[in-house]
């Protein structure tokens, strides 16, 4: 693997997306118990992080919960952007 240069490369930066430790109010799940039965009714975000060759960008995503596919998403180099 060494000579054909598939070694994995190790992380050096995990940037932090969640912070659980805060004095917020955290909401209960209120589609706990919901079916879902069509498009449009529920949608999702989430944040993570991609790692390129030198750097990472975020990515932010909406989800349509009934099809899973991607209603809108944007990259940024800024979490906050």
């Amino acid at each position: 693997m060494r000579q054909d240069n598939l070694l994995c490369l190790k992380k050096k930066y995990k940037p932090v997306t969640t912070d659980s430790n805060h004095g917020l109010p955290v909401y209960q799940n209120l589609l706990k118990n919901a079916e879902i039965t069509g498009l449009n009714q529920v949608w999702a975000s989430d944040i993570t992080y991609v790692q390129l060759l030198h750097e990472h960008i975020y990515l932010a995503a909406i989800l349509d919960l009934y099809s899973r596919k991607c209603i809108d998403g944007k990259l940024s180099r800024n979490i906050d952007h």
